[in-house]
């Protein structure tokens, strides 16, 4: 059962804001991955370092990935809403007077280098400077938070209106709503005993593609996601991470994870002719950059919901199983660059392989 309105239930006004939210989500999902991705890259090696590629088999789920920190690796949270978050939802997703994207607010927040000749539009999607807007704030702690404007006099007007927003769901009350939509549990986490407690907890961060022990933006990020579901509406989350060198994407879609991978020159000549592609072609449209005869790509993996991780048919309560898997792999995709209209995602197995 979605917990969000399909296309066909909307009246006619709602699907044109979901046009358009979507028309806007496109652009920034490329924005994201240059900025997590392309840019970390580029920050790695103006430092005189080598990029510290993603192994194959830490894009498996439920995969361990090694707990080091890498400090040129972008890092952000941001949270992108359909519609506006109603404002008995601050008690958990905290956006306030105090955190609005205001000159005031932000010249008193001295982390950020913003100039006094702040202009108060850029804050606006539709504004010139948004993404430079936006770049400047990514770095905050916290999230930042994209929702429709309700009193803008543009219809369906999408700003950038919060920073420092904190997550303060629990993790065990965002595992408990889990465990009861998936007929897990019927009321209460630990009705079971603490060890199903526990149990559901680890279960969670799996069904959001992450392993138990992560850091906090990707935590928080799951949680957001979690919590998110109470909105009639479509959300998209992005968590730029330093550990797993991924930018993560959770929507109504469910969890992506996209990474930089490097391919050799044989491997691209091969990938090109899977696809009728001129190898010229390939590296002009998908390589992102090239180190010798190696070309640098965007690789993105799409998880997909086992039936574990679905609500059961009939609607009854079932036990809950350690052992078996929440997410499969759904999808895998050689990304074109950020910017390139005319060609798409090619598709390709590489996790496996």
């Amino acid at each position: 059962m979605a917990f969000w309105s399909v296309r066909e239930e909307l009246s006619q006004v709602s699907r044109l804001r979901r046009s358009y939210y979507e028309l806007l989500r496109d652009e920034l999902d490329q924005f994201m991955l240059t900025h997590a991705l392309i840019d970390s890259y580029h920050r790695f090696r103006a430092k005189g370092e080598s990029y510290p590629f993603v192994e194959k088999r830490e894009l498996k789920p439920r995969a361990r990935i090694p707990g080091y920190e890498y400090e040129y690796q972008n890092t952000f949270l941001v949270i992108f809403v359909e519609d506006t978050i109603p404002a008995g939802h601050k008690k958990y997703i905290r956006f306030f007077d105090v955190n609005k994207t205001t000159k005031t607010n932000l010249l008193q927040s001295k982390a950020l280098p913003l100039m006094e000749d702040f202009d108060r539009h850029q804050k606006y999607f539709d504004a010139v400077r948004f993404y430079n807007f936006l770049e400047v704030l990514l770095p905050v702690d916290y999230a930042l938070l994209i929702q429709r404007d309700p009193v803008s006099r543009i219809k369906d007007r999408y700003s950038l209106s919060h920073f420092h927003v904190r997550i303060d769901w629990p993790i065990a009350e965002a595992a408990e709503n889990l465990g009861q939509s998936l007929r897990y549990i019927s009321k209460d986490l630990y009705e079971k005993g603490d060890k199903y407690a526990e149990l559901m907890q680890r279960k969670l961060f799996e069904y959001f593609g992450m392993p138990v022990m992560v850091g906090g933006r990707r935590t928080a990020a799951m949680v957001a996601a979690q919590y998110l579901k109470r909105i009639p509406c479509i959300t998209t989350v992005y968590a730029g991470s330093s550990e797993t060198r991924a930018l993560f994407r959770i929507s109504e879609r469910g969890v992506s994870k996209a990474v930089l991978i490097r391919f050799k020159d044989a491997e691209m000549q091969e990938l090109a002719a899977a696809h009728h592609l001129n190898v010229r072609t390939f590296k002009k449209n998908y390589c992102v950059a090239r180190e010798g005869k190696a070309g640098i790509c965007l690789f993105q993996v799409t998880y997909a919901f086992t039936d574990h991780s679905r609500p059961p048919d009939d609607g009854k309560l079932r036990e809950l199983n350690p052992d078996v898997n929440w997410l499969s792999v759904g999808g895998e995709h050689v990304l074109p660059k950020p910017g390139v209209f005319r060609y798409p995602p090619l598709p390709v197995n590489l996790i496996y392989t």
